[in-house]
Parts: C-alpha cells; structure tokens; sequence
C-alpha cells in the first residue's frame, strides 16, 4: 500500500497573515491529494482567510493549534450548489465547508473555523427589517430559478421566500465514514454542522460557538443519517442545540431517508433553543436515537421533540438517560403543534380529530429515564400529541423536576406551539397521551404536579 502523504499549505502559496486571500491555495492543495491513496493538508498557526473550501476522498485536514481559518463574508462566492435547506431538496448557497459523494475524511487539530457570521446575520436582519418577500439580489434571483416552486415550498422560519438561502458552515452530502475530533466552528451563516445523506460519521471533541442572538444557527444538524456518534462536544448556539432531522412534508417523503442509529453521549450544551432535538423535520422517520449523560445549561428546552400536520414521518424508539438540566424554560418539550415556519390554520392547529393522511406524523417508544431538572422558568414539562395521533409508549421513570416559581416566564413559553388552551400552572402538562406511565417521578415548586388536557 502506498504511503500516505503530507503537504503543508504554505507549499501551496498560502499565508497566515490575516489578509491574503488562500481560496487559490487551498483548492490547488486538496486537487493535490484528490484520488491519492491518502493524505494530509496541515495548516499553522495564522489567520488564513479563504473563499468557500471542497473537500475530497481520502484526506485529511489538520488545524494546528493557533491556526485560524477565516472565511471571508463576500455573498456572491457562494454559489449554488444542490442540498437541504431546511428540509427541502434544493439549490442553495455553497457551504463554507462542503463535500459531496466523498468517503474516509478526517479533520482534526485544535484549530478554528471561523464563518464570519455577523455580516450575514446582519443582512438577513436588514432584509426582515425592510420586510423583504421575494428575491431582490441576482443570487437571489440565480436560486429563485434553480428552485421552481420555492413560494410553496415549507420553512422551518429561515425566511425561504426571500431565496436568501444562507449556506451550512460545515456540510457534508451523500458522505461516508468521517471523524471530526477537537477542533472549534464559530459565528456561523446558517446552520453549523450539516451530516446530509451521510453515514458512519464521529463528531467528538468539538467546541461549537455562535451568539444567542444569531438566527437559525443551530449546532450540529444530523440530517438523513445512518450511523452517527456525537460526544464529548460542546455547544453554544443562537437556535437548536444537537439536532436531528429526516426532511419535510412530502418532499422529505420523497426522499425517504431516515435518521436511524444516533448515539449523542458526554455533551453540553448552553443558550439556544433546546439541548437536544427531533424535527421539526421529521417526514422520513427518526428511529433508535440514545442521548446520554449530558448538561443541558440555560437552554430554553431540554429534550425537545417538534413536529405538526404536514411534517410527516414516524418518530420511534428514542432513550434519554442520565441528563442534567439547568434554568430551562422546558426541560422536556414534546410538541406536535409546533408553529415555526407555518401560518396559523384549524387543519394545521386545531384540537378537533383530522384524518390521517401520510403527512401526519407519529412519535412512540420514548424512554426518559434518571433526569434532573432544576429552575424550570416555564414548565416542569409538555407533551402534546394531536387528537388522531397520539403518543404512545411514553416512559418516565426516575426524574426529578423543579420549577423556578418566581419565574415571570408563562407555561405557554413552555415551546412554540399553537392551538392548544391557556394554563397558568407550571405543572407537567399531558394531552393526547395513550396511556403515559411515569414512575417515580418528583415534582417540586407548582401546586399541581400534572394536569392532564
């Protein structure tokens, strides 16, 4: 077997200094150990500033520590290229990070990637301000016609109808058999870490960063996925924490594929949205997903399960053990009339029995054992299923939850629903449930331990 080479960028014309522009470099370097038996680009200590990198087969990419991969924030770099965003098969801006059918990639090393986010939230910010509803931009208008149908097509609250497609920092579509151990992602576009279509990925050792108030960016968004171990990470994010999705409404049942063998263990996550997370797209199914021993810390939700009419999909076969929960609005969200991205509708977020049509999703076999919440600002806990599909096979064994009652927070902050009744208690809240066993479970702080309704 051949030996495995190494090539260091500077071989390549690269320069650490802060303002040269190395998206010339790392694309001749990566060409150079593509359909190689194997080999490594290593970079230094520096600020390597670069335009959107593709990697390939058989390589890996090494960030000494001090190194620091700078992507510089010019919009129209970031050419189309054929993905998910937000759960929908589409065209959208290229990934700072990207590969693409490719097999055995490693990245590793105590370097950082930095994704000059804040010239793109900024953007994004400015064109909701202005209350922007179509493309304006010529890459805009470019995704517009490489999306036929786009006006239709649902969100998950990302503003699609704009084509303002942000691109992943880190994606990878169609992979196999990937380690990402030790380095750091931060102020990301859009989503952070994007596993599409992928299978036997590790991601161990990362230290994910974005602020609380950057939008949509969530942490690492396990999407479609076979085989996937996430641990010893740590996140903080403006949105979801470590999330895992299958695709939206029909277009994700199209698609049909599932994320199935997820195993999340050792991992902290603080701020955002929710600690760990299912759906909202959820159409292709969620099936055997193990989240252990981890720290959920001022995350607005703790386990988090979202899904509504139209997602589609069956969610089966979940086990959350051993998890530490800390100033929480929620620590444990499970909610099929989730509202982001969707227009307020009787069909969509109604109490009254809808058929059941192959959009309706379904969630069963969920397993919340040795959990420890305390300072729930909104709720001891929520689980709401829809009248047609409720949930079933929900175990609560062995939990204890405290309530923050001084909290101002409301019990309707509890997640972003719609359709269902005012409480006032922070109590744990049970509707459309069949037959919920919990055992051993302590309750402290509301007067009413659960209400059922």
């Amino acid at each position: 077997m051949a030996e495995r080479i190494e090539k260091n960028i500077l071989e390549f014309g690269g320069c650490g200094d802060g303002q040269f522009d190395n998206s010339n470099a790392f694309a001749a370097a990566f060409e150079a150990l593509k359909g190689t038996c194997g080999g490594t680009l290593r970079v230094d200590a520096g600020v390597w500033r670069t335009g959107p990198i593709e990697l390939f087969s058989n390589t890996t990419f090494l960030l000494e520590e001090g190194a620091i991969i700078s992507f510089i924030p010019e919009i129209e770099r970031y050419r189309p290229v054929l993905t998910r965003w937000e759960g929908i098969e589409c065209y959208a801006m290229k990934p700072l990070v990207f590969a693409d059918g490719q097999e055995n990639i490693v990245i590793n090393g105590k370097g950082v990637f930095d994704g000059s986010g804040y010239v793109w939230w900024a953007v994004l910010k400015e064109k909701r301000k202005r209350g922007q509803k179509s493309p304006e931009t010529e890459l805009e208008k470019e995704l517009a016609r490489l999306n036929p149908g786009y006006e239709h097509q649902p969100s998950g609250g990302g503003s699609r109808e704009m084509q303002f497609l942000r691109p992943a920092f880190m994606q990878f579509r169609h992979c196999s058999n990937i380690l990402l151990e030790g380095f750091t992602l931060r102020n990301s576009p859009f989503w952070t870490l994007h596993p599409l279509f992928c299978s036997d990925v590790t991601i161990r050792g990362l230290t994910i960063s974005n602020p609380q108030d950057a939008p949509n960016t969530d942490g690492i968004d396990i999407d479609s996925c076979y085989e996937v171990l996430v641990e010893e990470c740590e996140v903080t994010v403006g949105d979801d924490g470590i999330v895992i999705k299958s695709g939206s409404g029909e277009d994700g049942i199209r698609v049909n594929k599932p994320s199935e063998n997820i195993r999340v263990r050792n991992c902290t996550v603080k701020n955002g949205h929710g600690g760990i997370v299912i759906g909202s797209e959820t159409a292709a199914g969620i099936f055997n997903v193990t989240t252990e021993d981890c720290l959920f810390k001022g995350t607005d939700r703790g386990i988090r399960i979202k899904t509504r009419r139209g997602r589609g999909g069956e969610i089966r076969s979940l086990r959350f053990c051993r998890l530490t929960m800390e100033d929480n609005l929620c620590p444990i969200a499970i909610n099929m009339f989730y509202r982001c991205g969707a227009n307020f509708s009787e069909e969509l977020f109604g109490l009254d029995i809808m058929p059941v049509v192959s959009t309706t999703p379904s969630i069963k076999n969920i397993s919340i054992e040795h959990v420890r919440s305390s300072g729930c600002r909104a709720s001891a806990g929520l689980v709401a299923g829809l009248p047609e599909s409720p949930i079933e096979d929900l175990v609560i064994t062995d939990c204890e939850f405290s309530t923050n009652e001084d909290d101002p927070a409301s019990p309707d902050e509890s997640d972003m629903f719609w359709g269902l009744p005012t409480v006032t208690s922070k109590s744990f809240r049970v509707l459309n449930v069949k037959n919920p066993k919990f055992s051993n479970v302590r309750i402290y702080g509301p007067k009413e331990t659960f209400i059922y309704g």
